[in-house]
């Protein structure tokens, strides 16, 4: 077995939900203490606008531009967190398309981390996770709530 083989690399996919701080946070922390990485995923969802082509294409150009932006900042929120460089990945599509195709290009790839909200919906991603992706993926999947408070989150880590 390779070095490789044995390095646990995070699956951590980026979004503007609560929950996410929390899955950054356990991630990175978990990550640098078995001495593995965490692979930033970045999803712009598909744009629901159909007229006028250069309009749509204003948008998309305006989403991607958005989500290096935010990308780069959760990259420097690991580093700060754990020292850690994390990959990044951004594409478009729908989530449980990218994540299965993700997970299907990168072997690496050892556990999907995912946040939940606790009181009502639990986000879209968990709401994919039970219809879609259960089926799909053969890995083990890390589900963090959201009412974890950092300090239960290091402990756990």
């Amino acid at each position: 077995m390779s070095e490789q083989d044995s390095k646990w690399k995070f699956l951590i996919i980026a979004d503007d939900t609560p929950e996410f701080s929390k899955v950054l946070r356990l991630a990175s922390k978990r990550a640098e203490k078995v001495g593995g990485s965490i692979l930033l995923l970045h999803i712009i969802p598909p744009a629901d606008f159909q007229h006028w082509t250069s309009v749509k294409n204003i948008m998309e150009e305006e989403s991607m531009k958005e989500a290096r932006e935010q990308v780069n900042k959760h990259v420097q929120e690991i580093m700060k967190i754990s020292g850690l460089d994390a990959e990044t990945e951004i594409r478009k599509g729908k989530p449980e398309d990218v994540i299965s195709e993700i997970v299907a290009e990168d072997h690496d790839i050892h556990l999907l981390v995912l946040g939940a909200e606790v009181e009502g919906d639990p986000g879209p991603l968990m709401g994919s996770f039970r219809e879609v992706l259960l089926n799909v993926l053969h890995m083990p999947v890390l589900v963090v709530p959201s009412n974890m408070t950092d300090e239960e989150i290091d402990k756990f880590a």
